[in-house]
């Protein structure tokens, strides 16, 4: 797809106006993506989760005229609804309707977003969703996605980005209708909002749209201005103790890179090559799982990707201005927790040291050349990353990384790593049962030889007695247990 074949309409938040992302096309299903400059990262002090309730209020909730059963009975017969996500710096709403139900769908989705019910039983409800979601959802039935979420707020604690994109259970309660209320007016403006539209639509219906959405009040144009992370200057260690059957980490660092720094794509096919999520082509997985059967999972990420453990591809919108390098390991049984870890940053060193050969990095580069296939295959999905690309200033994703992965070198990427990757000054999360002991582990740096139910190849043992000795350097001065049940709080 050309920038040229989408109908963009440039400097619109300049002058306090919606900007416009269309795809129009003969497709009789239209696609909805309204996306708001504004998130997690805008809740106020002790008010967190002010963005993700109030999105929530209009998603979930009734309109003035019209209660929240009243919408899901009048979505049904159109197989159609309203759904929300809401990350740091932006919250989106989406949906997609036959063009037969174009109209009366567009009135349901327009009267969600401009005159919500604000009901204190709508409030309620969605309130208890939010805290049942931290409580039992992420921090009691999901160690994936607890471990990569503990690991975000310890690198960015005392920072707009330092909690859940959900808040915090007390920032939840904390929360009155007047507050969803302000946090409304004063992020629910022209300037704030992207309007995406993709589809059979008539082109009379986007000037609809638009003069619609006209009675938002303008608002002033701008983006967040973000404070650095707190710099690293040593490896810190949060352990989560939990009763759980297994042992999980995620760890990580921030990086200056993101779409449209130089060196994007190039840390793009240096982290397929490391740990391609859900694909078995990654270094990781195949030292990690392949050869030794240590665990089900191993891979890297650049960007941020919840909900991993449902879809093999990452869902767009969740555009920032800072991101991190992280490496999720897990399931890992506890007898062998201490040596997996000193295997992976066996295998990052290595991978900083030496980076990729040449026939890695033909693969690799390959490789995510396709991959970007997979991830405009719907056109929701090219809705969605021609709004990302507009937010990072970048032409369409496709163009961007087909034209930068032509031009790229085996030596640029082997420079991208050694620029941005490294093996200290990192954040680890572990989340286990008792984690006393798996730390003492850590801090005797005594040898934690592996054995196997198999034979394993000559080079894989050899492998194994330098790994088992690997000193982690941790300190135990650095290293804090938390309890499960104060995370998120």
């Amino acid at each position: 797809m050309k920038l040229a074949a989408m109908m963009l309409l440039a400097g619109a938040a300049a002058w306090g106006k919606p900007e416009v992302v269309a795809l129009p096309g003969k497709s009789p299903i239209v696609n909805f993506r309204f996306v708001l400059r504004a998130g997690a990262a805008s809740d106020p002090a002790g008010k967190q989760g002010a963005a993700a309730l109030t999105a929530s209020m209009l998603a979930q909730g009734g309109t003035r005229t019209k209660t929240y059963k009243e919408i899901v009975d009048a979505l049904f017969p159109m197989a159609a609804s309203i759904s929300m996500q809401v990350d740091k710096e932006m919250i989106v709403f989406s949906g997609a309707t036959h063009i037969d139900n174009l109209e009366s769908y567009y009135q349901i989705f327009r009267e969600a977003l401009l005159d919500p019910g604000w009901r204190e039983d709508d409030l309620k409800r969605l309130r208890d969703n939010l805290i049942n979601y931290l409580r039992v959802s992420l921090r009691g039935n999901n160690d994936e996605e607890l471990g990569k979420e503990v690991l975000y707020n310890e690198i960015y604690r005392g920072h707009p980005y330092g909690w859940n994109n959900a808040g915090t259970v007390s920032g939840l309660q904390s929360l009155t209708m007047d507050d969803l209320k302000k946090f409304y007016r004063e992020h629910f403006t022209q300037a704030n909002l992207i309007i995406g539209l993709a589809g059979g639509y008539p082109p009379a219906f986007l000037e609809k749209v638009k003069k619609d959405f006209e009675a938002l009040p303008a608002g002033a144009p701008g983006r967040m201005k973000l404070p650095a992370p707190e710099a690293l200057h040593e490896t810190r260690v949060v352990m989560v103790e939990k009763k759980t059957r297994s042992v999980a980490y995620s760890f990580g660092y921030p990086i200056e890179v993101r779409r449209g720094h130089p060196d994007f794509p190039a840390l793009l096919v240096a982290q397929s090559y490391l740990g391609q999520h859900r694909q078995s082509v990654g270094r990781l997985y195949q030292r990690m799982r392949e050869a030794r059967g240590l665990n089900y999972g191993d891979y890297a990420y650049i960007e941020y990707f919840p909900r991993g453990m449902f879809q093999f591809e990452p869902d767009p919108n969740l555009a920032r201005q800072q991101q991190i390098f992280q490496i999720w390991i897990r399931p890992v049984e506890p007898a062998t927790a201490h040596f997996a870890l000193r295997l992976a940053m066996f295998e990052l060193d290595r991978f900083v040291r030496e980076g990729l050969s040449e026939e890695a990095f033909q693969k690799a580069r390959n490789f995510v050349s396709r991959y970007v296939n997979l991830l405009l295959k719907t056109k929701d999905a090219e809705l969605g990353y021609a709004i990302d690309s507009r937010w990072y200033g970048v032409p369409d994703y496709q163009s961007y990384l087909r034209g930068a992965l032509a031009k790229l070198t085996r030596e640029q990427v082997n420079a991208a790593i050694r620029r941005h990757l490294r093996t200290d000054r990192m954040v680890l999360v572990v989340v286990a049962q008792n984690c006393e002991e798996l730390k003492q582990k850590f801090l005797s740096e005594a040898p934690s030889p592996m054995t196997y139910n198999s034979p394993k190849p000559e080079d894989v043992l050899n492998e194994d007695k330098i790994v088992e000795k690997l000193k982690l350097g941790l300190k135990a001065e650095n290293i804090r247990i938390i309890p499960v049940e104060k995370i998120f709080e």
